[in-house]
């Protein structure tokens, strides 16, 4: 830390974000159907700690005392994500009244303290009934993401002051769909990018379902990391610029009006992503565009993956861009053979946090930036809709939880936030990930991000040093 925090611009929003599996608890509870990550977390191996989201936070029945948390925060927003599950528990067909009524009074108890609600449709917790037909590799789901967002909106769409349709598609397509890490567990590596046009279809239809039901702004939550080089020769800029293309540009440039990476087209411009690994050796398209064949199941044989229509649905206007970082990656080229054309290498030079991701500040700054000058005025504004850190905290005997390594994180990335509008990046506003310690996904209870420390045992919530700090920054000076 380096003196008094910079002032921001009047109106700049400070919140705060979590997510439905994370912290709900309750998953049998009031009509709620299973979710993929309900499956994977039961399944031997796949959470270290072999932890569940059945009781979480128990956010579903002390959403109350949580909501008065983030009052004495004085943050303007909360972000938090609606379980599809809760919602619709089959993945498709007429909502659930009583999961619909947990939202409601979610957002009413919000809006009574003056915090605006922010809402993400689908933070991973896809209906295990929409897996068991395809998943995001079938077509059929991004129709049915759209009828789920109408449902949501018909009931809170005069009460949410931002939607987000989708968290981390990217995230969610390698963890979920190519390395079998997070849920639903398929690891099929170049071949998952299906997953990846699906959710992109289904935020752009779910864009129409929203402003058909609501005038509040729209915009979509994707995870960006600044690349690295980890050597100097030809084949490793080679693969910075191809992990580059499937983590920042995939999500983005379609969402914007620019079509796919060019990294990712291979004959008559069909988008594939083998196309990274040896353009030469795609074979000849089946259709008329995108990706024929095998890599759609959604489909027949020969029905092309990116259909005509499909681009400019994605690219409906949105009114903003949430921009989730947590750090860059260092990338290098692959050994030759490898089904990946590049390896992800640690950074060295930075503190870690306790998921041993690097703490550089800078990297945000300059993600913000680049992101300004790649994409100029096509560029809406940008809300840092997470930025948080893993750290051990532990309450200790005089019933305190001291935690200066996530102030001193907080601060740093909050003065690169700073240094971006003085740059002319138009950043709105911030979301700390996250309010509590939750669920962190594969890792269990393991990482506690929040600023309030959850005793998983008895529920008890002890807010930590970062809950004053930021308390303290986002008051009216």
């Amino acid at each position: 830390m380096t003196g008094p925090m910079p002032d921001f611009p009047a109106g700049f929003t400070w919140g705060v974000a979590t997510s439905a599996y994370q912290i709900e608890g309750a998953t049998t509870t009031d009509g709620r159907g299973p979710s993929i990550w309900d499956t994977f977390a039961r399944a031997p191996g796949r959470v270290v700690d072999g932890g569940t989201g059945d009781v979480a936070c128990d956010h579903y029945h002390r959403y109350a005392e949580d909501v008065e948390l983030m009052a004495g925060l004085g943050v303007g927003a909360y972000r938090f994500s609606v379980a599809w599950p809760r919602v619709q528990p089959a993945g498709s067909g007429p909502a659930n009244p009583a999961g619909l009524d947990f939202y409601d009074r979610l957002v009413d108890a919000l809006l009574a303290r003056d915090i605006d609600p922010v809402a993400t449709l689908f933070h991973w917790d896809l209906p295990q009934p929409r897996q068991d037909a395809g998943g995001w590799l079938a077509r059929d789901t991004a129709h049915r993401f759209a009828d789920y967002a109408d449902l949501v909106a018909a009931r809170l769409g005069d009460r949410i002051r931002l939607w987000i349709t989708l968290n981390e598609p990217f995230v969610h397509m390698s963890l979920g769909y190519a390395m079998g890490v997070h849920a639903p567990g398929e690891v099929r590596l170049l071949d998952a990018v299906p997953a990846a046009h699906h959710q992109l279809l289904g935020h752009g239809l779910a864009v129409a379902a929203l402003r058909a039901r609501t005038g509040s702004p729209i915009a979509i939550a994707n995870n960006y990391s600044p690349v690295r080089l980890a050597g100097d020769t030809a084949a490793d800029r080679a693969a910075a610029r191809a992990y580059d293309a499937l983590h920042n540009r995939l999500f983005t440039d379609p969402l914007l009006g620019r079509g796919y990476p060019a990294d990712l087209l291979g004959p008559a411009g069909l988008l594939d992503p083998r196309a990274l690994l040896d353009p030469g050796a795609l074979p000849e398209p089946d259709g008329p565009l995108g990706l024929a064949g095998p890599l759609d199941p959604g489909g027949p044989a020969g029905v092309a993956l990116v259909r005509p229509g499909d681009l400019e649905t994605i690219a409906a206007p949105i009114d903003a861009l949430g921009v989730n970082y947590y750090s860059p990656t260092g990338v290098r080229a692959a050994e030759a053979g490898s089904p990946l054309p590049f390896e992800p290498v640690p950074l060295g030079g930075y503190p870690t946090t306790s998921f041993g991701w690097p703490v550089a500040p800078d990297g945000l700054r300059e993600l913000l930036t680049s992101l300004r000058d790649r994409y100029g005025d096509d560029l809406p504004p940008i809300y840092v809709t997470e930025g948080g850190c893993s750290y051990d905290d532990v309450v200790q005997p005089d019933g305190r939880c001291h935690d200066p390594e996530r102030i001193a994180y907080l601060d740093g990335h909050l003065r690169a936030v700073r240094d971006a509008l003085d740059d002319g990046v138009d950043v709105r506003g911030y979301f700390v990930w996250s309010l509590l310690d939750n669920f962190e996904w594969a890792e269990g209870y393991t990482k506690r991000f929040g600023l309030v420390h959850v005793d998983f045992d008895t529920q008890v919530r002890t807010p930590k040093s970062s809950y004053a700090w930021y308390r303290d920054l986002v008051r009216p000076r």
